[in-house]
């Protein structure tokens, strides 16, 4: 494996740095780097989203034909770090970079023709109805229930853990529509007007303070048949396709380099238990550098499937394996992060911070006044909302699962 980009890679990486130069403004790289989980603050997303749409670069990864971009593997790669270099703000995954895939796979040609365009400008925005108070990882024990009614299904139940909830005005969702002799049979995959009578959104309060997740509630909620996403009974195969996308479809290794690198220069500047600062402290600066030699590996693993990918072969498990080593190493440096904060990191001030949704009861002080530096309010949220990001997509212990399964045939 070449590790060398390029000329035409190298061409195109300055051409992207160009782009971000001109166009991600101040404020949009505030809420990029100031952001307190992986989901940035709603408003900038959607608006660097229309800039992005605007270049034709809101969706690389999909095909040609529907507004998707005709790059290399090292293109998505290059493009996917010059951003988090650059401090973009995250665009919201559920419609471009999941189930977009999923419509482009197994949807009809009229729903192709609604769904891509408006998702692309943002006018459809989508949150995902998997997991249930009584289904998480274990997914397929579901049991919202859809009935037929004539050209409709009346579904009724709830979803939890729904980011964004209150701004998506569609969902997608898994519902059971019979019962098999295993419990991946009978279910459907459907797309849910929120708007639709009957629906209520119950916002969850984070230990992070944010209302970001929700509880969704579906009373008897008329869904047309033509709005199933694949066959009746067999939604199990889209959703199996979907989390692909869900696991994969962005590199780790950029962000985790970000994050060691800065944290490497707060923590010049802090002081450390003999007086000196906390990076020359041996206990501390050994925990950082080997987070940063696995963050370096991770990269080296994403370039091999990368590479892998580039020759038309299937990465295989890559994904599940990429998933556990990116979030567990995510965890790590937020910890680190929490620890180099010191006193002030303790301090709850959001206001101070970019989240990805209201924050619940909490009243800034009138003069915006922070202890600290931004980075030291962003730390603990940071820490608090990164707990999660072993157990979505799948928890760690699935994917080692998959890996013990597919690799080592157990």
């Amino acid at each position: 494996m070449d590790l060398d980009w390029s000329p035409t890679d190298l061409a195109f990486r300055d051409e992207v740095r160009r782009f971000l130069d001109e166009h991600l403004t101040p404020d949009l790289r505030r809420a990029g780097r100031l952001a307190t989980s992986v989901y940035p603050d709603h408003e900038a997303s959607m608006r660097w989203q229309r800039i992005l749409h605007a270049r034709g670069w809101a969706a690389p990864a999909w095909p040609v034909q529907h507004g998707g971009c005709d790059w290399s593997p090292a293109q998505h790669y290059i493009f996917d770090r010059e951003s988090t270099l650059a401090g973009a703000p995250a665009l919201s995954p559920m419609g471009i970079r999941m189930v977009a895939h999923a419509i482009i796979a197994f949807g009809t040609a009229a729903q192709q023709a609604y769904f891509l365009p408006r998702i692309l400008t943002g006018e459809v925005f989508f949150c995902q109805g998997y997991s249930e108070p009584e289904a998480g990882s274990d997914l397929a024990a579901l049991t919202m229930a859809a009935v037929a009614d004539g050209d409709d299904l009346v579904c009724t139940g709830s979803k939890i853990w729904t980011t964004h909830a209150t701004a998506a005005n569609w969902i997608f969702c898994l519902v059971r529509t019979s019962r098999g002799e295993r419990k991946q049979q009978g279910i459907t995959f459907v797309l849910i007007d929120m708007t639709t009578s009957g629906i209520r959104v119950r916002p969850l309060v984070m230990t992070s303070g944010e209302q970001v997740q929700n509880q969704v509630f579906f009373d008897q909620v008329r869904v047309p048949r033509a709005n199933v996403l694949g066959r009746v009974d067999d939604g199990w195969t889209v959703a199996k396709y979907l989390l692909n996308f869900e696991r994969g479809g962005a590199a780790y290794g950029p962000t985790l380099q970000v994050l060691a690198e800065g944290l490497a220069a707060q923590a010049a500047t802090r002081p450390g238990p003999d007086g000196g600062a906390l990076l020359d402290d041996p206990a501390f600066a050994a925990r950082l550098a080997d987070a940063r030699i696995r963050a370096d590996v991770l990269e080296i693993l994403e370039y091999r499937t990368m590479s892998a990918i580039s020759r038309g072969r299937n990465p295989g498990p890559a994904a599940s394996m990429l998933k556990i080593l990116g979030t567990e190493l995510s965890q790590r440096l937020t910890e680190l992060a929490l620890t180099a904060a010191g006193p002030r990191g303790r301090v709850y001030q959001p206001h101070a911070t970019m989240p990805g949704g209201p924050i619940a009861a909490y009243v800034p002080p009138a003069d915006g006044y922070v202890s600290g530096e931004p980075w030291q309010a962003v730390a603990p949220l940071r820490y608090l909302n990164d707990r999660a990001g072993s157990i979505y997509a799948g928890s760690n212990e699935i994917q080692r699962n998959i890996i013990a399964k597919a690799t080592l045939g157990l």
